[in-house]
């Protein structure tokens, strides 16, 4: 199969800027890392291997296939993947792409961590993706499930498989302690990294044919420097529009979830610098966008309404909009690669579990207050409903929503993101926290200063101590959803946040609320 496109967008191919991008398409081919000027060379010349991959990563193959070996023979066929954004969002996008199964751990709500681990451990392998190690999530993760397996009279050695950057202090420990690892290529970003060893260890795993994905990958990357190339088109059809935001539906399509792994891939690598581009991932091609943006099918029925349709396989996808992110972020003028808002999240969340060891800890006084919820903001309204009116009078451009719930479990709260969306007219992002901290989180933060934020925190049915540390899952939660919000409020931006006392009944009053 060949990419496809079509819709109702016209791609001007004889513009100067589609000329522009098709001869820098041509120095992307052979890893040009001058492409986005002095400032990014330095990172460029280090993060630039994602563009061989489709051929480079077939030398994992041997590798990869003896690991297969042992998990059959181990009887381990339920897979648990630790990792965070694109380390973990392409294999899940490979599992409902392929009706494959595979549990993604990219959180730290204990009560999502809790409905991960099964009964027994016995048949489970878990894979851990993270290019240091440094990462506090998967960090956590493997401390709690080291310990699980040592509970359980099991060797961690029988169960974990690591995938990370060769000589890393992560390579380097995980060494030490007898675990099988699979390094993957240091030169790759991790939002880059769909194929390379963080995607194709769990996909294989998961019984998907990796030597297919790379073939497609490698066929489509051949196109991308020819006249007719569909990620210069692409990338001069989002940059030339000169909106804001871009709508991504995958309803219908047969790579569900792709819109997500995109949402992380464009807004980590072009939200910087005061501009860039905000994907908004849509639940239908009639959701509300809601305000000016592009709409992006990819796939699924043709819809009149989409300014582009992509199809393609999902092999095809992966390296398509690798391409298409790299060459925006060219005529943007941002670094595709550096991501400087990330580790500005995780320094604020250290800093506060750091304050709150050593008895810092200060309980705000809510502005409302009822049996199920709390909310913090600068309204002195009485009523939740006046609250979001109060909140939604600010002139920003978009809203995010950012749940620090527990996927799976407290589903229903995304509905706010098309509530909201109707409700104000504007644009609408959705994103489980922390996981979005490491995708559009970039972007709130780096990119045009004209968000408003909703945080939605809770009270959890359990907690989890993390085996090593002085402080437990939900503390870590509350301390990476409080250091972003700082964050955000650091830059006079409008932020609400709001504590579900009890999570079920609290989400079932906000969205009554936002009719």
């Amino acid at each position: 199969m060949t990419i496809e496109l079509s819709g109702r967008a016209q791609i001007d191919r004889t513009s100067p800027l589609y000329s522009r991008l098709l001869g820098a398409a041509t120095r992307l081919a052979s890893k040009d890392s001058t492409l986005w000027g002095v400032q990014a060379q330095v990172e460029a010349e280090v993060r630039l291997n994602w563009v061989d991959l489709p051929r480079s990563s077939r030398s994992l193959i041997p590798e990869i296939s003896e690991l297969v070996e042992w998990a059959e023979s181990a009887g381990l066929t339920n897979i648990i993947l630790s990792g965070m954004g694109g380390s973990s969002l392409a294999p899940e996008v490979m599992s409902k792409s392929y009706q494959k199964k595979i549990t993604v751990l990219d959180t730290t709500d204990p009560d999502q961590i809790q409905q991960a681990i099964p009964q027994s451990l016995r048949d489970t392998v878990l894979i851990i993706g993270s290019k240091s190690g440094s990462t506090v999530e998967t960090a956590s993760h493997k401390a709690l499930f080291e310990k699980l397996l040592l509970d359980e009279g099991l060797q961690p050695s029988d169960h974990l498989v690591i995938v990370t950057d060769p000589g890393s202090p992560f390579d380097q420990s995980a060494q030490a302690e007898g675990l099988r690892i699979i390094n993957a290529d240091p030169n790759v970003g991790g939002r880059y990294s769909a194929l390379s060893a963080f995607g194709l260890v769990p996909a294989a795993l998961m019984g998907i044919d990796i030597s297919e994905l790379l073939a497609d990958a490698e066929q489509a990357a051949e196109t991308f420097t020819t006249a007719q190339s569909v990620a210069v088109g692409i990338a001069a059809l989002i940059f030339a529009a000169g909106e804001q935001n871009i709508g991504f539906s995958d309803r219908g399509s047969v790579h569900p979830g792709l819109s997500d792994w995109i949402e992380q891939l464009i807004a980590e690598s072009t939200g910087k610098n005061e501009r860039g581009r905000l994907p908004i991932v849509l639940e239908s091609l009639t959701a509300p966008l809601a305000g000016p943006g592009l709409l992006i099918s990819l796939g699924g029925s043709a819809e009149s309404t989409s300014d582009l349709i992509v199809t393609g396989t999902l092999g095809e996808h992966f390296i398509l909009w690798e391409w298409v992110t790299a060459l925006l972020a060219l005529a943007l003028e941002v670094d595709p690669f550096n991501q400087p808002n990330v580790t500005e999240a995780k320094e604020r969340t250290n800093s506060i579990l750091e304050k709150w060891a050593n008895g810092g800890q200060i309980s705000p006084t809510p502005s409302y207050e009822d049996s199920n919820l709390q909310i913090f903001s600068t309204s002195t309204s009485s009523s939740l409903s006046e609250q979001f009116d109060d909140f939604f009078f600010n002139d920003s451009h978009y809203i995010a929503i950012m749940a620090y719930l527990a996927r799976g479990i407290d589903d229903e709260v995304a509905k706010t993101r098309a509530k909201i969306s109707t409700k104000t007219g504007r644009g609408t992002t959705f994103g489980w926290g922390p996981r979005f901290l490491h995708s559009t989180g970039q972007f709130h933060k780096g990119g045009q200063q004209n968000g408003a934020f909703i945080q939605i925190t809770g009270e959890n049915e359990i907690d989890i101590d993390i085996p090593g540390r002085s402080f437990t899952f939900h503390t870590l939660l509350m301390a990476q959803a409080l250091g972003d919000g700082e964050a955000l409020t650091d830059r006079a931006l409008p932020v609400m946040r709001i504590h579900l006392k009890n999570r079920r009944a609290g989400i079932a009053q906000i969205l009554d609320a936002l009719k």
